[in-house]
């Protein structure tokens, strides 16, 4: 069929016919077809269905776990408020104790870096929770706690790939990097 498999992701396989790329990823007995002409996909789509019996499943919507959603719209969305930031700071608990069972804690920090792959809005709080996984604290578990009440209030976040060409980069930061005592450089 004229496929390359990828070097860095052997389940990972591309074509290049006349400019436009077509891209296949497997992963046990799902595949997923994408790429930059329609005729081409649908002519792959077609060749791999006269090799294996396969079910075509239309649109992307799920795939290994992770919701594909398609919008007309962009998003642009404030990530954080110091208001809100301000508030948390004050109700965070007097009793900073270790927690005696860091399992739910450390389950739950993991399922964030799982996240990460389709929110880069939570990759550093959640590379932050993870340096506490073996000893958490009762303030590390309010702080997921309060990532999971931001995902929950800002669910259509997430990775947005433009169907049309794009050279535009866009980038966030957090420009109060220096409050928090923990993640901040120390300047000699």
């Amino acid at each position: 069929m004229g496929f390359k498999q990828s070097h860095y992701d052997y389940s990972l396989f591309t074509k290049q016919v006349d400019g436009n790329t077509v891209i296949v990823l497997v992963y046990m007995d799902d595949l997923l077809v994408t790429g930059s002409n329609h005729e081409l996909l649908c002519s792959t789509r077609q060749e791999i269905q006269n090799m294996f019996k396969m079910k075509d499943l239309g649109e992307l919507n799920f795939f290994l776990g992770i919701e594909f959603s398609r919008s007309s719209q962009e998003m642009n969305q404030k990530l954080t408020s110091l208001q809100y930031d301000e508030h948390v700071k004050n109700e965070v608990s007097q009793d900073d104790s270790l927690l005696s069972n860091p399992t739910k804690y450390q389950r739950l920090v993991g399922r964030l870096l799982y996240l990460t792959m389709t929110r880069p809005d939570l990759s550093f709080t959640a590379q932050v929770l993870s340096q506490f996984m073996h000893y958490p604290k009762q303030s590390h578990t309010e702080a997921a706690l309060r990532v999971l009440r931001y995902i929950k209030e800002a669910p259509g976040l997430g990775l947005l790939m433009p169907s049309e060409p794009t050279t535009q980069l866009r980038a966030y930061y957090y420009s109060d990097w220096g409050a928090c005592l923990e993640t901040r450089k120390s300047v000699t």
